[in-house]
């Protein structure tokens, strides 16, 4: 038993199996098709890339665990939105200190999320109604911040987006994320966030403060998103109202690709980490070869298929394990 309670959590939680094991097949795959990507410009470069998809899916995660399948729909337009304000409104209006900047970004998607707990959980509308309805908000309300791709990011971060190092500002946010969510993970919160999750009402009667919770998990993932948007403006160095978006499906895909149960109760930073690797090698890997006009399809497929298959395992894990 003892042995057991050493064990890494990677060998404990059945879940991390096939994400685990899908980093190592592509990593091995990467190595061969393209070793360009284990040099320092490689390295930095996706670092560079992979960190706004990370933090991202970090940003849904405490919300996913949260339960009633709360699944942020509009974390993509959010970051957008954050994204595009900071361009337009901060820098726009010769607003560049960086507490200021940071300050924006974290305070910003943490209002937000804060907004959509509270309708969620008092006004008591569905959480994918809720979501949905924001995602094609923001989706709008980014366009009159900034109709299309414009602006200069701050002169400080203009050295982020480089992608030449492995040891950026980048990959200290990246660092900021993980120390946040291993804190957290180390509080009350996060096993009254499980619970509630796991069993709302068992949390409830336990005498868990449920709805606080879930505010606290919302405004938790609004900081990530914060910080996800502030890594997305460093790799563009601009304001973009429309990219953001398809995060909001990468994001989900990488969190389920990292064993999470979208019914709440199950997740965690290092099987989104985990998911959120797996969907940028499936990118580079297929980037390898050429499908000309069709590439951007052919990703989608892959995705779907590496998702579904992934799915399937966990299932059949799962039924083994209650067997």
């Amino acid at each position: 038993m003892s042995a057991q309670l050493k064990m890494p959590a990677l060998f404990q939680d059945r879940s991390l199996v096939v994400p685990c094991l899908l980093f190592v097949v592509q990593i091995l795959l990467a190595a061969i098709l393209s070793p360009r990507l284990f040099t320092v410009d490689g390295i930095g470069g996706a670092i560079l890339v992979v960190t706004p998809l990370v933090l991202t899916t970090l940003a849904i995660t405490p919300i996913v665990i949260a339960g009633r399948a709360s699944v942020d729909l509009a974390v993509g337009p959010l970051l957008s939105f954050i994204n595009v304000t900071l361009i337009a409104w901060l820098v726009g209006n010769g607003i560049t200190n960086p507490v200021a900047v940071i300050s924006w970004v974290v305070g910003v998607g943490a209002a937000y999320q804060l907004i959509q707990a509270l309708i969620i959980i008092y006004v008591r509308v569905a959480p994918i109604i809720v979501t949905l309805s924001g995602f094609l908000v923001l989706s709008g309300v980014n366009l009159m911040v900034m109709s299309s791709s414009g602006g200069v990011a701050p002169d400080w971060m203009m050295s982020w987006g480089a992608g030449t190092s492995i040891f950026s500002p980048v990959l200290g946010l990246l660092i900021a994320a993980f120390a946040i969510w291993a804190i957290i993970r180390r509080t009350s919160f996060f096993t009254h966030l499980r619970m509630t999750g796991a069993d709302e009402r068992m949390a409830y009667t336990s005498g868990v403060r449920v709805n606080l919770v879930r505010i606290a998990a919302h405004m938790l993932g609004g900081v990530f998103v914060g910080l996800a948007a502030l890594s997305y403006t460093a790799l563009v160095s601009s304001g973009d109202p429309t990219q953001g978006s398809n995060y909001t499906l990468q994001a989900v895909t990488a969190l389920v690709l990292g064993g999470a149960n979208l019914a709440g109760g199950r997740g965690g930073a290092l099987g989104s980490t985990l998911g959120a690797l797996n969907m940028f090698l499936i990118s580079y890997l297929l980037s390898v070869f050429s499908f000309g006009s069709v590439t951007g399809y052919v990703t989608q497929m892959a995705f779907g298929l590496v998702l579904m298959t992934s799915l399937l395992i966990n299932v059949v894990m799962t039924s083994r394990r209650v067997a």
